[in-house]
């Protein structure tokens, strides 16, 4: 447990971060399913999601949440799927 006063508002600091993390982290993973699964069926209906996840990877990227080689990988999978 932190002790120091310092210590306890890095806590609550990193408590906000996280929040803040996982929100962009599941906005990623979303969009993601989204433009696959759509895949599936309709590869033209999929072309529509994939700017929406472009732009999600790329905040993400921007923000620190996912590292910028992390986030070129998956904007080429996605790409590649629809091939």
């Amino acid at each position: 447990m932190p002790i120091t006063k310092s210590a306890k508002k890095a806590i609550r600091g990193s408590l906000r971060k996280r929040v803040f993390n996982d929100h962009n982290k599941r906005s990623v993973k979303e969009a993601i399913k989204k433009v696959e699964k759509t895949a599936k069926t309709s590869k033209e209906e999929a072309v529509k999601f994939l700017s929406s996840a472009y732009a999600a990877i790329d905040k993400a990227a921007k923000r620190g949440v996912i590292k910028k080689n992390t986030a070129s990988r998956k904007k080429s999978k996605l790409a590649r799927s629809l091939k």
